[in-house]
């Protein structure tokens, strides 16, 4: 995955959508999030976007900074959601 790191928060939480989906859930009912960065100073850009994929009040969160990522990509995020 290359591009900026809102463009690959937007392609890791449409993959989320698409898993929660596939599950029988919504990005609605999303309760926990884990956001793994490899550059922390990435967390404003990427949480800009991440905003737009959820309504208030929001999952829990947690962000990380990481040493490196699957493929070399610059974020990765995993959810938890009830049905």
């Amino acid at each position: 995955m290359t591009g900026t790191i809102a463009e690959q928060t937007r392609q890791c939480l449409s993959n989320v959508k698409g898993v929660i989906e596939a599950a029988g859930s919504t990005m609605s009912k999303v309760v926990k999030t884990t956001v793994f960065l490899k550059d922390m100073n990435d967390f404003a850009d990427m949480n800009t976007e991440y905003a737009n994929w959820f309504s208030d009040p929001a999952p829990a969160r947690a962000t990380v900074q990481v040493a490196r990522l699957p493929k070399d990509v610059r974020i990765e995020i995993d959810a938890i959601a009830v049905q």
